[in-house]
């Protein structure tokens, strides 16, 4: 057993002496400061500390909490119900989703401190649960942009919860708030003092994605070979991650050196990998290009998806080719891929620009009859234009399937004719904490 541990320190040593010479090679970075343990967090105001009880009961039915708390707009009021509900509620610490819009939520309001509030209020339950538990904890402070607190809760988790769950939730929350430095510290640091946690695949591809964003793109390539040393092989993951980072930042000939190295290691490329060409193709205004490589899927694979004929709509859109634009969609359509919010964002703006007021609205009835959440100023811009075309009827009806749908009062209205005929209507922008789970666009950018 001693020499197992000795074996596992060497090689954790070894590789952060390996991680050392890439990162030696990028630009030079602060060493983040160590991360402070998390403030204790305040009551709502008005309220004493809420504490866990173990014997209590929910007193509603759990459904009915969880979407009271998923509408709740009341910042205290949601801090309190959340933690009068999972600390009394084994099944309502299951549900992921609610977490994940109260903490987006209270972040997006400013308060850290009701995130805290949450937050620790579970660890109570920690040494009882498993490590996915823990690990969504410190997920979360990243989704709030609180890295400092998510290496704090990582810290002080119980030594049975210091797993590479763990310690890849902690890369995703650095990552989340885009803190790179950080994150690459970690990565060198953690496994160095902690031996039972060895970097997975998984790991690794959180790390070639923290270098694309940065972009210290060569660094993100050279992990392709720290992985390989370590005895794992790097996954389509790395790949489209690497793809994207280079196609993003215009380095079209390392892409395709991307493409040789897939095909070295005999790893087959997916829809992802073509749709981060098909980005560079027209961020390039290579659009011709573009359309020969989706030719090319739809003759031999793999299939197009709704991402593909999104970056072609978005290209032709861009150059003022609208009816292109529009024959792409029906193209969507007609392969069985789904328009989503996507889709919709980009091709409606330019209907109504063009004046096709008729094709906007119709692009309205497909969003709300395939549930397909978009932002209320995309809808209000519709809405406002027939009111301005004096089509109000529709303009109203579009409205009612906008309340139906769920869509704010105040972010979707009918807008007000004044006597110089100028139509004006609010267009805040819409809270995120909204849309349904998978109505956002596909994310191609390699994000882990």
């Amino acid at each position: 057993m001693a020499s197992q541990s000795t074996a596992a320190a060497t090689a954790a040593a070894s590789r952060s002496r390996r991680l050392s010479s890439i990162f030696s090679t990028s630009t030079p970075r602060a060493k983040p400061a160590k991360p402070e343990a998390a403030p204790t967090p305040k009551a709502p105001a008005g309220e004493a500390e809420p504490k866990p009880k173990a014997g209590k009961r929910l007193r509603k039915p759990l459904r009915k909490i969880l979407t009271r708390l998923i509408r709740e707009r009341d910042p205290d009021k949601l801090v309190s119900g959340f933690i009068e509900a999972s600390t009394a509620s084994p099944r309502f610490r299951d549900r992921h989703r609610v977490y994940e819009v109260a903490v987006s939520r209270l972040a997006s309001f400013g308060r850290h401190d009701g995130v805290t509030a949450i937050i620790d209020a579970q660890k109570p339950f920690l040494e009882a649960s498993n490590e996915g538990f823990p690990a969504r904890l410190v997920r979360l402070y990243g989704r709030a942009a609180m890295p400092s607190h998510a290496a704090a809760t990582f810290r002080d988790l119980p030594p049975k919860h210091k797993t590479v769950m763990t310690f890849n939730a902690l890369l995703s929350a650095y990552l989340d708030a885009k803190d790179f430095d950080a994150l690459a510290t970690a990565f060198q640091e953690i496994p160095a003092s902690n031996p039972t946690v060895v970097p997975s695949v998984y790991s690794y591809n959180i790390l070639i994605s923290a270098l694309c964003q940065k972009p210290d793109l060569s660094a993100a390539l050279d992990v392709v070979a720290l992985m390989e040393k370590s005895g794992l092989s790097p996954d389509i993951v790395s790949f489209n991650t690497l793809l994207n980072g280079f196609y993003s930042n215009g380095r079209m000939d390392d892409a395709e050196n991307v493409w040789e190295m897939m095909k070295e290691r005999n790893v087959e490329p997916n829809t992802k990998c073509y749709n981060a060409k098909l980005r560079g193709l027209i961020a390039e205004g290579k659009i011709e290009d573009a359309v020969a490589v989706i030719e090319r899927m739809e003759k031999d694979g793999p299939k197009p998806d709704t991402v593909t004929y999104n970056e072609l709509i978005r290209g032709y859109c861009k150059e003022g080719r609208l009816d292109e634009a529009k024959m792409v969609y029906d193209d969507l359509v007609k392969n069985e891929c789904v328009p989503n919010q996507g889709t919709f964002h980009t091709l409606v703006p330019h209907l109504l620009e063009a004046g096709e007021l008729d094709r906007a609205v119709n692009c309205c009835h497909e969003f709300f009859s395939r549930k397909c959440r978009v932002n209320s100023a995309l809808i209000q811009g519709v809405v406002t234009a027939l009111v301005a075309a004096e089509r109000v009827e529709e303009a109203t009806r579009i409205v009612e399937l906008g309340r139906k749908n769920f869509y704010s009062r105040k972010r979707l209205t009918m807008p007000s004719v004044e006597e110089n005929n100028d139509v004006e209507a609010e267009t805040d922008s819409e809270d995120p904490n909204i849309y349904e789970e998978g109505s956002e666009e596909e994310d191609e950018s390699g994000k882990v």
